[in-house]
């Protein structure tokens, strides 16, 4: 029997990879899809994922199966506590800190897809389990 996975949060990479049809994120996408997971983003994502290379209309697609989540003052201010806590700081940990908020705030278990474990683990702690993309 597959443990119930309830989040599956995707950061850039995750999304990035799904975007261009990635085998191995398409399997596992499709793994989740059978547990029904529900597959998260933080609003951010979108704007790091986004390049002169993206198809739009299958971003768009993507987009659709997703839920979108906010970046609202709340988000920010708790977002700055995770570096904090992480000692991280700077704009290269930002959205990674607004991506692990999303993620430690969404039901459990949460997965995340992602090519920097290093630095989510960090920010996440053991509470949201990562899979290398």
């Amino acid at each position: 029997m597959t443990k119930r996975i309830e989040t599956v949060v995707l950061d850039c990479a995750g999304l990035s990879a799904w975007i261009t049809q990635d085998r191995k994120v398409a399997a596992m996408l499709q793994i989740f899809s059978e547990l029904e997971s529900d597959l998260v983003i933080s609003a951010n994502t979108i704007i790091e994922v986004s390049d002169a290379g993206v198809s739009m209309p299958r971003l768009n697609w993507v987009l659709s199966r997703l839920k979108v989540e906010p970046i609202t003052e709340q988000t920010a201010k708790a977002s700055t506590k995770l570096l904090k806590e992480a000692k991280l700081h700077g704009h290269k940990y930002a959205i990674d800190a607004t991506v692990a908020e999303v993620a430690l705030r969404q039901p459990g278990p949460v997965v995340m897809l992602t090519s920097d474990v290093d630095d989510m683990s960090k920010l996440c702690g053991n509470r949201v389990r990562m899979i290398a993309v």
